[in-house]
């Protein structure tokens, strides 16, 4: 579909203006610490998760970087990072601008353009990369369908180049992928001024805490000597935590079918983890799988015995109220 610039930049007047005034109020350059950052903008075609991962030598990398909205799409801004490329960004997208024409906008709209980096995915997938002359070598990206790769204050192209691999490359989730990317930049010198801090996000629709929201995940490593380590260490938790939000809003909708699935990931990722033992039990039961239910919840009351308590009382069991194996083990 063409995209009518004209019509566009009417109804999206006020929008306009609101970028520009938040351009001109920043007007960053040297003056500010520029966010030496190596990042990856993508989209999981089949799931349609938009995310970010990023990581760099300056802290809280993950308060600056990553801007994600489902089905709009996900914004790395960053070096001398105007944050409101983020909202902003994601705004114009939604409106119906895509990734380039969203870039031309914000740049066109910013106080200087020379010192910004910028990576955009669509919700099409459409991508594109951006940086400026001035930001700080080495600096530059790559893009393609579904992913924007870039980097400044970088040890040399290879990084960037060994991220774009590994994307394209790594099996499993996007977060999986995008992970894998942050390592093989890592692996060839990332930031070369060292490690500190990163950050990655997920976004789907519905699949945050209660289905009330779109942060599926979000984690982020602020000061750390190892934060690609400790990125993995929460990133293996939060893939779980993912699984059991959608597992259980699901349930909350009777789609017990569709729910079980998800959850009986959730316990493959954390299979000694009480609480998820108990849910499991809970969409089991729901499921139809009373024998299983009973299993799921013996070993989480083992345990957590204090979950006995809970289970006594718990409508969602009240199937079970008359077993007497569900008797034995709420004693």
């Amino acid at each position: 579909m063409t995209f009518r610039w004209n019509r566009f930049l009417k109804a999206s007047a006020p929008l306009l203006g609101i970028l520009l005034a938040a351009s001109a109020g920043m007007a960053a350059g040297p003056g500010q610490d520029p966010i030496a950052t190596f990042s990856i903008v993508a989209r999981d075609p089949e799931t349609r998760e938009l995310g970010v991962a990023v990581a760099s030598r300056f802290f809280a990398v993950g308060s600056v970087v990553p801007w994600a909205r489902s089905d709009v799409g996900a914004i790395a801004t960053q070096a001398y990072a105007n944050t409101s490329f983020g909202p902003l960004g994601l705004d114009l997208l939604e409106r119906g601008a895509s990734s380039e024409e969203a870039l031309r906008i914000l740049l066109k709209t910013d106080a200087d353009p020379e010192h910004r980096q910028v990576g955009i995915v669509a919700a099409d997938g459409s991508s594109v990369t951006y940086t400026g002359r001035s930001c700080n070598a080495w600096a530059g990206g790559r893009h393609g369908p579904n992913y924007a790769v870039q980097g400044n204050i970088l040890t040399g192209e290879d990084v960037v180049a060994a991220m774009e691999e590994a994307f394209l490359k790594t099996k499993g989730t996007l977060a999986d992928r995008m992970y894998a990317a942050l390592l093989a930049g890592d692996s060839k010198g990332g930031d070369s001024r060292g490690r500190q801090s990163a950050a990655l996000i997920v976004v789907k629709a519905k699949a945050g805490y209660g289905g009330t929201n779109d942060r599926a995940i979000d984690i982020r490593v602020d000061d750390h000597p190892e934060p690609f380590k400790e990125l993995g260490r929460l990133l293996n938790y939060a893939q779980m935590n993912y699984a059991w939000n959608e597992a259980w809003t699901l349930f909350t909708e009777k789609k017990f079918d569709k729910a079980l699935p998800l959850m009986e990931r959730t316990i493959s990722l954390a299979p000694e983890n009480p609480e998820v033992l108990y849910d499991l039990c809970v969409i089991r039961l729901a499921a139809g799988k009373k024998a299983e239910a009973l299993q799921a919840l013996k070993k989480a009351v083992t345990l957590n015995p204090k979950l006995k308590k809970q289970a006594s009382g718990d409508k969602d069991l009240e199937a079970l109220k008359a077993d007497a194996e569900f008797k034995k083990l709420i004693e």
